[in-house]
């Protein structure tokens, strides 16, 4: 399947205050979805409002979708310490870089 025009996917890493937690994700407006995981509805039972991840500290950018998920997929099989050398390649002092986007 041809993609046609710009599109804009990202696979992110978000982590807590403490920065004890990962979590990835994938999305199509980085900025937006920042918001709702840092403004989660009343009574949200979801993994980031439970353990107040909302930092960001890692993305990567895709044109095309199956990418996008593909790569999704293979972060979240990587074990802790894997996913700890991505982002330390990507933002060596895990700044949280939600006013960057």
């Amino acid at each position: 399947m041809k993609t046609i025009g710009n599109h804009n996917y990202y696979v992110y890493i978000l982590t807590n205050k403490n920065k004890t937690v990962l979590y990835t994700g994938v999305t199509n407006d980085l900025k937006q979805r920042l918001y709702t995981h840092k403004n989660p509805l009343p009574f949200s039972k979801s993994f980031t409002a439970k353990y107040k991840c909302f930092y960001l500290i890692y993305y990567e950018h895709f044109s095309d979708i199956n990418f996008a998920i593909k790569r999704e997929k293979q972060i979240k099989g990587y074990s802790r310490f894997k996913k700890e050398s991505l982002v330390n390649s990507f933002n060596t002092s895990w700044k949280f870089l939600n006013d960057t986007i």
